[in-house]
């Protein structure tokens, strides 16, 4: 069993920067796909950014090349910085580990940009 924690969300004006944290409660990257995953009222939950064991990483277009994942594998920590917000990228933030044993969420986060 994995239970992954965020936290970071909060409140922030439109270009402002927030960083999000997903603690694991055990040592796993190198073994599970980490990821972000957002869910805004009304819509679906959509993918949000990746790492891979092999330290790849994959975004969507719509946050390529204002959100960073990253991993700190001795806080067994995932990260992910998220700059030049937008209000459309308000929602509840997720993070999630998935692999060939199983695949675990966290609680979420919420994000919220103004206008």
């Amino acid at each position: 069993q994995v239970q992954l924690v965020e936290s970071g969300g909060g409140l922030v004006q439109a270009g402002g920067s927030l960083r999000l944290s997903c603690a694991a409660s055990r040592s796993i990257f190198s073994i599970y796909i980490m990821g972000w995953y957002r869910q805004a009222p009304g819509k679906q939950r959509e993918f949000v950014a990746n790492l891979t064991p092999a330290d790849r990483t994959n975004y969507p277009d719509s946050v390529k090349g204002r959100f960073t994942i990253s991993r700190d594998n001795a806080e067994n920590t995932v990260y992910l910085q998220m700059n030049s917000l937008k209000p459309e990228d308000t929602g509840v933030y997720y993070c999630n580990a998935r692999s060939f044993i199983g695949e675990y969420w966290g609680q979420g986060t919420q994000v919220t940009v103004s206008s």
